[in-house]
């Protein structure tokens, strides 16, 4: 992974000093809460229902085992033993008190980590895919790319007080699991004719109050141009962005409103004055960056392990475990481990400083000292040797981590909703948990098979409820909380949004509206199907007849 050199060590060292000048004025009372805000938004610190929320850069998901164990003291030490992993590959300490967060960022300087950029109008964590490097799908890793635009974009003075917030997100697999459509700008890998790698980008998508798919505004971007062309689409976005109506000042809005191919004439404009100046990459620099995320020191090892497909037989657990939560490694006799952060009871997302520091040690044994962060609040060891899968399973299953639910209608992205957000009209993990107490079978599970719940507690749309296969919104009735549903959304390569169910559905009965909604499908499916298929296939009316009883 990236490594800081003395110029990263000074930026964050001196930040974290002005941002505890800046808390102790405010405390102080000779800085206003209006003045402050803009101030601690930078530096990853919301206000929430209850308490503070800071949230934590975790670049393209990826953390070393040192740097997890630090985050297991501060949630052990300044929080309430717990942190919430995100859809954004960070996380989130919702306790904190405002006098110790200068600390937490001092502490976490150490280990290089820090929350600048996590808020505010600015441009947010880079994201990417979590299996960057180990998929037997990928083309190009994607993380030094990451990296790239990561150190470009922090602290850029010209993009530091854009019209909105502002998220990219690059894949450079066949499959994308980063969601790039869904990104202001997004960028998938591709080749040329010539066989040369560059990208298609994508621009202006994203969810939240007005959701939309990205448009592709270059079908093939040279690798060379990458920094070239983003500043480009950022400069135009930030002269055209609206800053008179929050919620219309997202790039979304100006490309609907410009129209793609007008857009696309601004910045195709624009990029004329740096394209092929000082933004230019070169290979040299793509090496440079790629020698920060060498392939580990794999071992020369046969697919398949014995004792493995052994215990497979004898233990029905770990049969369970190995078939739902692991994936093919595209380096023999290695396997990727998903970290199933959705234990029943739990909130999804949520790991304890125990369990955190665990995983840090497992890790350290067993997967090169590297932990992933998910889009779907999971976690990953991303470097297991087949061979030791017993092992790391009975580690995790001893900290409560091994639940074998990946992809499972249990496996739900939820964002902390009303019992956190001072945002959100409804709670999240209420619902969640009412739907892990329906469906608490795993047999039954398995045979629904994949379904990706998503599930939000406003219109801002954290739980990316949009893209869903099931996606749940949580609204406000005259101070009670319902949910509207909607089927069919997907993040993948064929990007889409979900289709509206009908009216919202009363919280004692969201749990009954999924289960039928998975009645029709078992009902309506053909052979491997999944819901997203029969859907697909079916359209929305039986899911709706269903549900309501009666065609709306």
């Amino acid at each position: 992974m990236y490594k800081y050199d003395a110029i990263d060590k000074t930026i964050v060292t001196e930040r974290v000093a002005q941002f505890r000048g800046q808390v102790q004025r405010h405390l102080a009372g000779e800085l206003s809460a209006a003045s402050f805000q803009p101030l601690r938004l930078r530096n990853g610190l919301y206000m929430q229902l209850h308490a503070h929320m800071l949230r934590v850069s975790i670049p393209y998901g990826l953390l070393n085992s040192e740097q997890l164990r630090s985050l297991a003291y501060v949630a052990r030490k300044y929080d309430r033993g717990y942190g919430h992993f995100t859809t954004r590959q960070n996380i989130q300490f919702n306790w904190p008190e405002l006098a110790d967060v200068p600390d937490i960022l001092e502490d976490l300087s150490k280990v290089e980590m820090h929350a600048m950029q996590t808020s505010g109008n600015c441009i947010r964590n880079i994201s990417s895919d979590q299996y960057a490097g180990v998929a037997t799908d990928e083309i190009i890793d994607p993380r030094p790319y990451c990296e790239i635009i990561r150190q470009w974009s922090t602290l850029h003075p010209e993009f530091y007080w854009l019209p909105r917030k502002f998220k990219i997100a690059i894949t450079g697999a066949t499959e994308d699991r980063a969601a790039v459509q869904f990104h202001d700008i997004g960028l998938q890998v591709c080749h040329n004719e010539a066989g040369e790698v560059g990208f298609t980008v994508y621009v202006g998508g994203g969810l939240g109050r007005t959701p939309v798919v990205g448009r592709v505004i270059r079908e093939f971007l040279p690798r060379a141009d990458i920094l070239s062309y983003c500043d480009a689409i950022l400069r135009v976005y930030n002269l055209h962005g609206r800053r008179d109506n929050k919620n219309k000042a997202r790039i979304k809005i100006l490309v609907k409103s410009l129209g793609i191919e007008a857009f696309r004439d601004q910045v195709e404009a624009e990029w004329q004055h740096s394209k092929g100046g000082e933004l230019t990459l070169h290979d040299a620099d793509f090496e440079t960056m790629a020698g920060f995320f060498p392939a580990p020191a794999y071992q020369q090892l046969p697919a398949g392990d014995e004792r493995v497909a052994k215990w497979r037989q004898l233990d029905t657990r770990f049969a369970a475990w190995y078939d739902n939560n692991i994936v093919a490694h595209r380096q023999s006799g290695y396997r990727i481990v998903n970290i199933s952060l959705k234990e029943h009871g739990v909130a999804p997302g949520d790991a304890t400083d125990e369990q955190m520091q665990a995983l840090a040690d497992i890790a350290e044994q067993y997967s090169f000292g590297e932990v992933r962060v998910t889009h779907e609040q999971n976690l990953v060891l991303a470097d297991v040797r087949e061979q030791d899968l017993l092992e790391v399973w009975k580690a995790l299953d001893a900290q409560r981590l091994a639940t074998p639910n990946i992809g499972s209608v249990n496996d739900m992205i939820c964002c902390p909703g009303l019992d956190f957000c001072s945002l959100a009209n409804a709670t999240s993990i209420d619902i969640a948990k009412q739907i892990n107490e329906r469906f608490d079978d795993f047999a039954e599970l398995y045979d629904i098979g994949e379904v990706k719940l998503k599930m939000s507690g406003c219109m801002n749309a954290c739980g990316h409820h949009h893209i869903g296969h099931i996606g749940i919104l949580g609204v406000d009735k005259k101070g009670e909380e319902w949910y509207q549903l909607t089927l069919g959304g997907d993040g993948s390569n064929a990007a889409t949004l979900g289709t509206h169910l009908g009216p919202a559905i009363a919280k004692p009965k969201v749990a009954d509206a999924i289960s039928d909604i998975l009645t029709v499908y078992r009902d309506q499916r053909d052979d491997d199907e999944r819901l997203l298929d029969t859907f697909r296939r079916i359209g929305v009316e039986p899911f709706k007849e269903r549900v309501y009883g009666q065609v709306q």
